[in-house]
């Protein structure tokens, strides 16, 4: 009777959903799309206090996917991309309110030149003392535009400056613009950070790879009940793997549960449309072109239960070799 309780907890565990959401700009109506008002932010925080959600660090979760330790499904963890001087005037002082941990990205070269809308390296340092810092690029790139040995030597200046400025070294790392693809994932692989952040809609779980953690935008106007709702659907992507280059999508193969019978599937300038399973095969022909250079495929039970990737054009070099 314990075992057959302890592999029904284990069961609810395995397929229980974290979330992991990603702030930039707090209190800046010049950036409607990636700012978020105080005054909706404590609303968030008031709703996650109201309803049995626990903010944790990334790095519990992290440590708790590596050691096989279940992850409630009410665990939240927040970010902050960039390093934005609005966080530190406006959005610390509530996260510190309400004792909430919190994970800032840093944009190096901003910090390092003193540009005017980002924390220097004093408040990132104070900022530290509630929450925990990564890294976020040195200049900001498209990684997917750069060679290898231009994405490593952009990672390689950042992380220096980073340590010689704070004292400690960057375990975890986010994409600039969330964008990223298997040539980049090597590369960043060379500095053994604990987890490296996109920035894709969807949750996670004990499955959930720590150097490809999905975290969802709560910026501009966002329903944070629906946003809760999202469960991931567990998913192995065949194609597309990278943008077209003749920017036409012929195909999208998936592996996901043979028990799926039918599923949805949304593609961006596309829309949403019904797709059918077969032994849990998605072999959906397309054959459209994308209109978007960045082009956000969704595979799901439903409009919440959901398995996502991003593909985005390269703006490619010549005559570049891929090396370092």
């Amino acid at each position: 009777m314990k075992l057959f309780f302890l592999l029904i907890v284990s069961y609810f565990y395995l397929f229980a959903d974290a979330h992991i959401f990603v702030y930039h700009r707090f209190e800046d109506k010049r950036h409607f799309s990636t700012n978020t008002s105080i005054e909706h932010l404590k609303k968030q925080f008031e709703y996650f206090k109201n309803n049995n959600y626990k903010v944790v660090a990334l790095s519990k979760i992290i440590y708790n996917i590596n050691h096989h330790i279940p992850i409630p499904d009410n665990w939240v963890a927040l970010t902050i991309d960039d390093g934005y001087k609005s966080f530190y005037q406006y959005g610390l002082p509530i996260f510190k309110q309400y004792n909430y941990p919190f994970s800032l990205y840093v944009y190096v070269e901003a910090t390092k030149k003193h540009y005017g809308d980002y924390m220097n390296w004093d408040q990132i340092k104070e900022a530290s003392k509630y929450g925990e810092i990564g890294l976020h690029s040195y200049s900001h790139p498209h990684l997917l535009n750069l060679t290898n040995q231009e994405i490593y030597q952009d990672t390689k200046k950042a992380y220096d400056i980073f340590v010689k400025n704070l004292g400690f070294k960057p375990k975890s790392y986010a994409y600039p613009y969330g964008e990223y693809n298997s040539k980049v994932q090597n590369v960043l692989k060379k500095f053994n950070f604990d987890a490296i952040l996109n920035q894709s809609t969807g949750s996670i779980n004990n499955l959930t790879d720590t150097q490809d953690i999905f975290r969802i935008a709560l910026t501009g106007k966002v329903n944070l009940i629906d946003k809760l709702k999202y469960k991931t659907l567990q998913t192995t992507w065949i194609e597309p793997k990278y943008f077209p280059k003749s920017g036409v999508l012929k195909s999208i193969i998936a592996k996901v549960d043979p028990k799926i019978k039918k599923a949805k599937l949304y593609i961006t300038g596309l829309g949403w449309s019904d797709i059918k399973v077969k032994n849990g095969i998605i072999n959906q022909n397309i054959n459209k072109y994308l209109p978007n250079s960045r082009t956000r495929i969704i595979i799901g039970r439903n409009y919440y239960h959901i398995s996502t990737q991003i593909i985005t054009k390269i703006k490619r070099k010549k005559n570049v070799k891929q090396h370092i």
